[in-house]
């Protein structure tokens, strides 16, 4: 015949305890082992069987700082990783070479030129100068440009109406 483990009971004062019967309510608090969830007592984390040489369970600071490590060295990692995956690329050089009316916007070309050492593309950001403070902008993605190269390609836009106007282009690195 198997003896079946001591039920779980709750901690002092919570009001599950005034649910107990009065001889469960002066049992030892109890919870299960982590490792095979049989009943320890609430300072204790493993059983006599899971922890026979009786070693000291890690305190919640030596756990919560090997977490926060692991955290911390999975963000240096990504920033290297980042930083190489984009070391030499650009910056971009853009100019305007045309502004057309087009459908309900405008058809520009740019030249853009990769001035870095590495090949890559990036967003041109293009405005009208006339439009100080808030004035709507336009945004050009550019194809890959190989280091040093120049391209000349035609982007529609529709963020600034379709009247061709003097528009300045700003382009950089990603």
């Amino acid at each position: 015949m198997t003896s079946s483990p001591a039920p779980l009971t709750s901690p002092a004062g919570d009001p599950a305890q005034a649910a107990l019967p009065p001889d469960a309510q002066d049992a030892p608090v109890l919870h299960g082992c982590v490792r095979c969830g049989a009943p320890v007592a609430i300072d204790v984390g493993l059983c006599d069987e899971c922890n026979p040489l009786g070693l000291a369970d890690p305190a919640s600071s030596q756990v919560h700082g090997t977490a926060l490590l692991g955290i911390v060295i999975a963000v240096v990692i990504m920033a290297v990783v980042a930083r190489m995956a984009f070391a030499g690329v650009g910056p971009f050089k853009g100019d305007l070479v045309t502004v057309a009316a087009s459908g309900d916007g405008l058809a520009v070309t740019l030249m853009v030129t990769n001035q870095g050492t590495s090949a890559g593309a990036t967003t041109c950001v293009l405005n009208d100068p006339v439009a100080r403070y808030g004035g709507a902008n336009g945004y050009a993605e550019t194809p890959r440009i190989d280091a040093g190269q120049t391209v000349t390609f035609t982007s529609q836009i529709t963020q600034l109406g379709g009247t061709p106007r003097l528009l300045v282009v700003q382009c950089s690195a990603p």
